[in-house]
């Protein structure tokens, strides 16, 4: 790294630096650099931005994704040909991420993954090299990125357990997800989330200290976000493989396609969103015998959550949607072990079938879970949230609305849509509706709809047959 300078916005603390990109980038050709360069509408440089400003700001608290771009305003970045490869020339960066003038080793790798992601993606869309038509294509084009970002690992038994939970969380809940990584860790498992804080941070930094004691290398702590979120949820400082998936859809389809066992710890509309996908997959008849461990837990504090949960599930999806998944509540040895049984049977089921470790290909997953949902005010109102669906396709639909709650809550899209056109409107099934109001409430009173601390949560929804959010 040259050229170093520091400064201030006026608002915090900045370096202008010109750095080599570490941990590895295939050279870009000039075109992919021109397009990272054009500010225009068509280029990708405000996107660029966007995802890289969360990486150098990892572990910021906040989850209004305009509030860090308010904090930095004059930040850019820029990514220079050289005839040695690339740098990255970075003005008024966050000066969080240097030390002594030297940018940290793991941000310059985060940063590296922000512009490989980004450049791929647009570069095989614009080819047509991706065939977003058909179910089938757009599993290959999951697999293409997830390989193209170097974790699709082959020759190692499947051990990557996904945890899903809250960013906003309370401190108990927090040490409690220290607790399972930690016990997941001594078994010798990696550790899979969506790289942000909370529930998120807390299983990897409970498997950094295992996985020491173990003198475990080559641990892998896998944070799969997407460009709508990464700046309300920046990535944690333990996360040492980044992907951005160009959409909330194919990121899921990457949680589940990688995974081979997933935990889901408290959480809000987020993960009530990741459990009804997962939920509505397993339910689908093709997919029937498939082993897929699922385990809700939490601290005894959490106890009243899970049950609110599993009666949602239950009234919505029918009792039978509870064999699909163990609740364990305060026991994260527990936890762990039926975990690693869970994975035993994932581990046999793939060798009897013939099917990869390192990616589900046997899974069906229903074209109507992969496409884009862009939770417009109108397409929020037109959700088929009705009990005489098939339950894998009423489960789509519900995770639709909790998708559209998640994107006015912290995406900036989703939120700039509320300001202007006031709160989404849900409507279906008076029973479903009601038992959807009261978990929403719950949500927020306890504190799950965003971070503590500034202007009391104002609900981004009104859900029409139950009785107005308060």
């Amino acid at each position: 790294m040259n050229d170093t300078q520091a400064g201030k916005t006026g608002r915090a603390a900045t370096v202008s630096a010109r750095i080599s990109p570490a941990g590895g980038l295939d050279i870009l050709s000039r075109n992919e650099v021109a397009r990272l360069r054009d500010a225009s509408g068509s280029g990708l440089h405000a996107l660029l931005r966007r995802c890289a400003l969360a990486v150098l700001t990892s572990g910021n608290m906040s989850d209004d994704p305009r509030s860090i771009l308010e904090q930095f305003p004059d930040f850019d970045i820029q990514v220079l040909q050289q005839d040695r490869g690339i740098k990255i020339e970075l003005t008024h960066a966050p000066a969080q991420a240097f030390v002594d003038g030297q940018i940290i080793r793991g941000i310059n790798e985060l940063l590296v993954a922000v512009v490989r992601d980004i450049v791929y993606v647009s570069t095989q869309m614009e080819q047509g090299n991706f065939d977003l038509d058909d179910s089938v294509g757009l599993t290959h084009a999951v697999f293409e990125i997830l390989r193209n970002a170097r974790i699709l690992k082959a020759q190692i038994d499947p051990n990557l357990v996904v945890c899903w939970g809250g960013h906003s969380i309370s401190r108990d809940e927090y040490e409690y997800t220290k607790q399972v990584g930690y016990q997941l860790g001594l078994r010798s498992m990696d550790i899979c989330t969506g790289c942000g804080p909370g529930a998120m941070k807390g299983p990897m930094k409970g498997a950094t200290i295992a996985h020491a004691k173990q003198r475990r290398r080559n641990n892998r702590y896998i944070g799969i976000t997407e460009p709508g979120i990464i700046a309300a949820e920046s990535p944690n400082p333990i996360v040492n493989h980044l992907v951005i998936m160009p959409d909330i859809e194919k990121r899921l389809e990457a949680f589940v396609r990688m995974g081979h066992g997933i935990i889901v710890f408290p959480g809000g509309v987020g993960t009530a969103e990741e459990i009804l996908y997962l939920l509505g997959i397993l339910l689908h008849p093709d997919n029937a015998g498939v082993p897929f461990p699922l385990i809700l837990t939490g601290p005894r504090q959490s106890a009243a959550y899970f049950e609110q949960i599993d009666r949602f599930l239950r009234l919505t999806l029918g009792d039978s949607v509870a064999q699909h998944y163990q609740i364990i509540v305060d026991d994260p040895a527990a936890v762990a072990r039926a975990m690693v049984r869970g994975i035993d049977k994932v581990r046999n089921y793939r060798l009897d079938n013939k099917d990869a470790f390192f990616f589900n290909w046997a899974l069906n997953i229903p074209y109507a879970f992969q496409l884009p949902f862009r939770p417009t005010h109108e397409a929020m109102r037109s959700l088929a949230i009705h009990r005489d669906l098939p339950r894998h396709e009423l489960a789509a639909d519900l995770r639709r609305a909790f998708s559209g709650i998640v994107a006015g809550n912290v995406k900036e899209e989703g939120m700039r849509a509320i300001e202007k056109c006031g709160p989404f409107d849900i409507d279906g099934d008076a029973d479903v509706m009601q038992s959807l109001d009261e978990l929403l409430k719950a949500f927020v009173a306890q504190d799950r709809m965003k971070l503590p601390g500034g202007t009391a949560y104002v609900p981004c929804y009104r859900v029409l047959t139950g009785e107005p959010a308060h």
